[in-house]
């Protein structure tokens, strides 16, 4: 299995709301014992439940884009 960040950063790639990306990939651990057992790990690895882990990762990967812009409008001026 791909790093599961790839997982759910292909989630938000696909679709335009965080909400759906969640709601789809929660239908899609229920179906796939091998993604679910991935994400558990990775939520015992960072701390996170499974109920808002992906969400935490959300929110930490919009504050890193921010960051970026934040940066980036830094070095314009």
């Amino acid at each position: 299995m791909n790093d599961i960040t790839e997982v759910f950063d292909s989630y938000l790639a696909q679709y335009d709301s965080v909400d759906i990306a969640e709601a789809e990939f929660k239908k899609n651990i229920h179906e796939d014992p091998e993604l679910r057992a991935a994400y558990k790990s990775w939520c015992d690895e960072v701390g996170s439940s499974e109920k808002k882990g992906f969400l935490d990762y959300c929110d930490e990967y919009f504050e890193s884009q921010k960051d970026v812009w934040n940066t980036l409008n830094d070095y314009d001026e």
